[in-house]
């Protein structure tokens, strides 16, 4: 799993060319916007969360942390991360490679608004060496997002 699922699902709307593949790791924020030469808040990086039986995903802006009243005012639950284990079941991704795309399961995907203070932001693609430059109109349409949601501090 991971960025063949990503490719695959990119390749059927006209979307796999623009996957960028690097030779250098992109797990981390920090690494990602070295290897793609931007800020680290450009990077949209996915978090995911427990949710009863399942998980959900919030695409939050790099430099972003949750705010944990925020989190419990809009989800009904306190903030619960994965552990690594969790994550690669529930999304197929590894972690560091998460993304709200090319998914093992039917997850809810929501987007923050700290992504909204960027034009282009850069999303991993399934593994820790992928990313995609992505405006946030696409970002909405390719992740099949929910909504958006304010549950970040800087």
């Amino acid at each position: 799993m991971g960025l063949l699922e990503v490719t695959n699902e990119f390749e059927k709307i006209g979307y796999k060319d623009k996957i960028i593949v690097l030779e250098e790791k992109t797990a981390t924020v920090l690494e990602a916007a070295n290897a793609l030469h931007v800020e680290p808040d450009k990077i949209a990086k996915t978090l995911t969360f427990k949710a009863d039986d399942s998980c959900l995903l919030i695409v939050v802006a790099g430099t972003r942390k949750i705010d944990n009243a925020k989190f419990k005012q809009t989800f009904g639950r306190k903030a619960r991360m994965l552990s690594p284990d969790e994550a690669l079941e529930f999304t197929g991704h590894a972690v560091g490679g998460i993304c709200p795309f090319g998914l093992k399961n039917s997850l809810p995907v929501y987007l923050d608004i700290s992504l909204k203070d960027h034009d282009i932001v850069y999303p991993a693609c399934g593994n820790s060496h992928s990313a995609i430059a992505l405006s946030i109109e696409e970002l909405e349409q390719l992740s099949k997002m929910i909504e958006w949601v304010d549950v970040t501090k800087v």
